[in-house]
Parts: C-alpha cells; sequence; structure tokens
C-alpha cells in the first residue's frame, strides 16, 4: 500500500511532532507500506521519510522544480518526481495514494487534507484518509467542523471522513481496518 502523508516542513515546532512523524515512518516501515509524500527533507516531512528508510521502506518525493533548492528536497528519495506547481503536485500524490494519513501541518496540510475530505464526500475517493490529533493540535479545527454541521453547511455523516486519532499506531489501525462507506448524497434535501 501506498500511504500518502501530508505534514509540516517546518524544523521550527515542538519536538514531539517530529517524534509523532519518524513514529509514524516507523510504522508504515514496519507494515511493508510505502510513503508518498512532499518529497521535503525538513521538518516533519523529512522525518517520517528518514524513519521510513530506515525501516526499510520505500520514499517517494514529490515536489515542485521552484523549491529543487539546496537543503530542500529529500534526495535520498528512491523516487524524487518534480512537478510544475502545487496544484500539480497534490494531483499526482492523490493519484498515487492507496491511504492518506495527516499529521500536523500548516496552511499546505491543511488545504491537502480539505481537498481529499472533498473528493471522498463526492464519492471520488475511496480510500482511508485520517488525521493524527497529537497534542490536541487539531481540537480547534474538529470544533470548527462541527460548526459546518451544526449549522447544515455539511451533512453529520460526514465526520466519518476524515477521523481524528490521537496517535500514529491509531491511524495505522485505522487504515488497516477500513472499509468505505456507503455513499451518502451531498445535497440536503
Amino acid at each position: 500500500m501506498r500511504i500518502c502523508v501530508f505534514c509540516s516542513s517546518s524544523d521550527a515546532v515542538d519536538p514531539a511532532y517530529l517524534d509523532t512523524a519518524a513514529e509514524a515512518g516507523t510504522l508504515i516501515a514496519q507494515a511493508g507500506h510505502s510513503l508518498v509524500f512532499g518529497g521535503g527533507r525538513v521538518g516533519l516531512m523529512g522525518a517520517v521519510a528518514r524513519a521510513v528508510h530506515a525501516g526499510g521502506g520505500k520514499v517517494v518525493g514529490i515536489i515542485p522544480t521552484f523549491m529543487n533548492r539546496p537543503g530542500v528536497p529529500y534526495t535520498e528519495c528512491d523516487e524524487l518526481i518534480f512537478t510544475s506547481d502545487m496544484r500539480e503536485r497534490k494531483a499526482r500524490m492523490m493519484a498515487m495514494a492507496d491511504a492518506f494519513l495527516v499529521l500536523p501541518g500548516g496552511f499546505g496540510t491543511l488545504e491537502e487534507m480539505t481537498e481529499v475530505i472533498t473528493q471522498k464526500q463526492f464519492d471520488f475517493l475511496k480510500v482511508p484518509l485520517v488525521a493524527v490529533n497529537v497534542g490536541g493540535f487539531y481540537d480547534r479545527l474538529v470544533e470548527f467542523f462541527e460548526v459546518f454541521y451544526a449549522e447544515r453547511f455539511a451533512k453529520p455523516a460526514y465526520r466519518a471522513t476524515c477521523p481524528f486519532v490521537g496517535s500514529p499506531a491509531e491511524a495505522m489501525a485505522y487504515i488497516r481496518g477500513y472499509s468505505p462507506p456507503a455513499p451518502t448524497s451531498k445535497w440536503f434535501t
């Protein structure tokens, strides 16, 4: 299975987040899966990629050409794919993924996660998506999503589209046991 991990490319974060990324990478490799990710060597991206490699797993990085500068790409990737822009990068990552795992990150991570949620909402993707809410990182986002359901901007059934779990081990268990839910009509009637 190719697991696409969305996460931060910042080294300036709490070390607990980097440890979580390394744990996720170790679990991906131990399960015999490959990593598909944004191709960066820094932050959580680098931590997860190094851990997958250390565990003997395959690493596929996908990164826009404008980021091909010294110290940015994880050049040790088994396959490093360059794209023309961020949209192509995300499309390639989504096309290659058999599952999605979201770790803490910033605007790019949020955008990637919500695009997958939307693709699942329209039943274009039938693969697992799970977010690791380490240290309550995503608590406020979960609260905000509840506003969507309460105000009828999204159906409550979509809570299951992206569960938030407490650890990489829980995320991997979710991916392992995933079966697609029955399609739900997006529109309220």
